[in-house]
């Protein structure tokens, strides 16, 4: 199948495909006798793969150590895979707590600020943004 029909049946842009092609991420497809790219099965399900790890949260640079992984699996083990897949997983969880402190951060700001059209020179949000200490409260 050409990109054009590759890319419907993935649901994905015929960018997205050469972007991962160039990435190394998507294996080279044979090309036909006019020069044009042959896609099979076997890109679908690479594809495939590569949706669903970035679905739950894998960057691409992880998505191709997983598909290198997947490629290869007589030569790694499982618990490689287990480890990238647990240090994502802690990567995700800090992220969570960082934007729960924003959300702190941010809640506390707003029940501060009286919120009327009165002039913003006496706003305090903004006094605790330019206080270094405001946001430590």
């Amino acid at each position: 199948m050409r990109i054009g029909e590759l890319a419907k049946k993935v649901s994905m842009s015929t960018d997205a495909l050469r972007y991962y092609e160039q990435q190394g991420l998507l294996s080279k497809p044979q090309r036909n006798q006019s020069g044009y790219r042959q896609y099979s099965d076997r890109h679908v399900a690479q594809l495939n793969f590569i949706r669903r790890a970035k679905d739950v949260g894998f960057s691409l640079e992880e998505v191709a150590e997983l598909l290198k992984i997947n490629f290869e699996k007589e030569q790694h083990s499982c618990h490689e895979v287990k480890e990238l897949t647990l240090r994502k997983r802690d990567l995700v969880a800090e992220r969570i707590a960082e934007l729960q402190r924003f959300h702190a951060s941010l809640s506390q700001l707003a029940k501060d600020c009286c919120g009327t059209s009165a002039p913003a020179e006496h706003c305090s949000i903004l006094t605790a943004l330019e206080d270094i200490d405001g946001l430590n409260h």
